[in-house]
């Protein structure tokens, strides 16, 4: 039986950057290669949480970009890939069944906790996250994904070393900016018209919110909770015959080849200001040692621009008002040296690697997932 690894908590974490809302880990080892991980806080609090569990034989990566609060991306950072690695225990392995069987266990546990807090917290029925997660073992890639956040494979168009290196989006956008993702949510629901609502500049479900799918948003599944006098008092009750969104990922399954370099994962705040092409040119023509924080440095400095400012500017600003000019951002690339062995040899066969991104960029009380993720592997 495996036992945990990890080292001491001070040393699973990053550091921050000249940038005082800004942490990032430069590069660690895992099973296929190396890993580089940045997050810069833009919220009052940090909404968006992320972690990489590096297994001897397998990687979890996991980004949940909450809205309306952090409450739902925390739970989802605790508990998610606990469920995940009880359901490979179970399954003898990585499957879509075992992934959506986690979600779906991630999402029940969470509206039983949104029931139990209503009376004391009524806002939890309206915080939600986007959850996106990759896994690789045995050199089989799984990514899932609810919401907007985004994977992005980096490869070469054929196996030639000088061959040109593409990108490739590996997950879908459940967001109703899609055409798509409208006529969708529309079908499901051909009852309750107009579903979708352009207001405020953007496509909106009931002029509410944006992303079809997600861990939480209770007030927009549960139609007994509109019914709820204590909701009632707190929100603003949305009239509905059924749910709005759903938990239910969308899952890509894919072998992975000596073409595929890496992968970048990210939430929703890089790609508003970088293209796909963009963020996978970045981390093709740089060093690898920092990448995901350079990723985020050319997202900001993109936001900057689009206000006439500069980032050094934007660093200047405060949480919470910071939001104005950009969204919390995380960023995990993940280096894919399959071709090399294991890490180039630097991830020992036995190790075991947990790192996760603080709950608040100031907060000394980051330890939390870390520490979730130890009996899991014990």
């Amino acid at each position: 039986m495996l036992r945990s690894c990890c080292r001491p908590i001070e040393r699973c974490f990053g550091r921050r950057s000249g940038d005082g809302l800004l942490w990032h880990t430069d590069l660690k080892p895992h099973a296929s290669g190396q890993f580089s991980i940045a997050v810069v806080q833009a919220n009052s609090t940090l909404e968006d949480q992320s972690q990489v569990l590096a297994l001897p034989s397998a990687t979890y990566v996991g980004v949940y970009d909450g809205h309306g609060g952090p409450e739902t991306s925390r739970f989802v950072n605790r508990h998610l890939f606990p469920h995940l690695h009880k359901f490979v225990t179970e399954q003898g392995g990585l499957s879509e069944d075992v992934i959506k069987k986690a979600f779906h266990a991630t999402e029940e546990e969470f509206m039983h906790l949104v029931k139990r807090s209503l009376p004391l917290r009524p806002q939890i029925a309206s915080v939600g996250s986007c959850c996106l997660v990759g896994t690789i073992s045995n050199d089989v890639l799984h990514v899932a994904n609810l919401g907007d956040s985004r994977a992005v494979l980096g490869r070469r168009i054929s196996e030639d070393p000088k061959s040109k290196v593409v990108a490739e989006r590996l997950s879908n956008d459940h967001n109703v900016s899609c055409e798509e993702v409208r006529r969708e949510v529309e079908a499901l629901h051909p009852d309750d018209f107009p579903i979708v609502v352009y207001c405020r500049g953007v496509w909106r479900i009931k002029g509410i919110i944006q992303v079809s799918r997600s861990i939480g948003d209770a007030y927009l599944k549960k139609p007994e909770l509109n019914r709820d006098p204590i909701f009632q008092q707190f929100g603003n009750p949305v009239p509905m015959k059924r749910a709005l969104m759903s938990a239910e990922p969308s899952i890509l399954k894919r072998k992975l080849r000596p073409q595929d370099l890496f992968l970048i994962f990210a939430s929703d705040g890089l790609w508003e200001h970088l293209s796909d092409e963009e963020a996978v040119e970045i981390v093709f023509k740089n060093p690898r040692a920092g990448i995901a924080k350079r990723l985020i440095g050319a997202a900001l400095n993109e936001a900057a621009k689009k206000r006439e400012m500069r980032y050094s500017d934007i660093k200047k600003i405060e949480k919470g008002i910071r939001r104005h000019f950009h969204d919390d951002i995380t960023v995990i690339v993940l280096y894919l040296d399959h071709h090399h062995g294991s890490a180039n040899g630097r991830f020992k066969h036995n190790t075991i690697s947990c790192t996760t991104a603080p709950v608040d960029i100031f907060s000394s009380n980051s330890g939390g997932a870390v520490e979730d993720l130890h009996h899991i592997v014990q």
